[in-house]
């Protein structure tokens, strides 16, 4: 089974492309939702233990963990000790399960996946870009977002640049989404080709 790792900075469009390959019938696994659900179940305790008072309802408010996190962006690594090693632990059953099923392609979209350093045995890498200037447009319309968050955010990426020079796979997505679908759909036809599969 051929595995992609798909990322990209703030505001490049990976649950685009993500949705694209969902669409071409590729099983698709999403770090960004999976960290969602923890936050709404199994990570309450440890994080709220980290930064008292941040669990509301038994789920995690993230906007107040935001702001704390932009107010000692130290604490990124306490939570990411926490949070990593269960979203690696999803990723690994969910690519285990893909493969047990015959598929040929999988992807999985994690947002820190070069910043990480951490080798989820991907065979290549999508890498999601955009011109700065709309993705920062893109960014600050996002509900809760600031000038200040969003560096906070950028901060702690690699640049877009260097994330293209790692990538396999380029999906700019400033073009239209029936080009990027299109893309996406010759990709995954020239991935099935060869791994034995029409």
């Amino acid at each position: 089974m051929w595995r992609i790792g798909l990322t990209g900075s703030i505001a490049t469009g990976k649950s685009t492309v993500l949705q694209a390959f969902a669409d071409q019938g590729v099983p698709v696994f999403s770090a960004d939702e999976a960290v969602g659900e923890l936050y709404a179940g199994p990570a309450v305790g440890e994080v709220d233990a980290l930064f008292p008072g941040v669990a509301r309802n038994g789920s995690i408010d993230k906007n107040e963990l935001s702001r704390r996190l932009a107010a000692d962006p130290a604490g990124f690594k306490k939570l990411e000790a926490v949070v990593h090693p269960l979203v690696r632990a999803k990723i690994k059953q969910f690519m285990d399960d893909a493969e047990a099923r015959g598929e040929t392609l999988a992807v999985v979209e994690v947002p820190l996946l070069f910043e990480s350093g951490y080798d989820y045995g991907f065979d290549a890498v999508g890498v999601t870009w955009v011109d700065e200037l709309v993705q920062r447009e893109r960014a600050l319309a996002r509900p809760g977002m600031s000038g200040d968050k969003l560096q906070t955010i950028l901060a702690r990426q690699l640049p877009q640049e260097e994330k293209k020079r790692r990538a396999a796979y380029l999906f700019d997505t400033g073009l239209p989404r029936e080009t990027i679908a299109a893309m996406v759909a010759a990709l995954v036809a020239s991935i099935r080709a060869k791994e034995g599969q029409t």
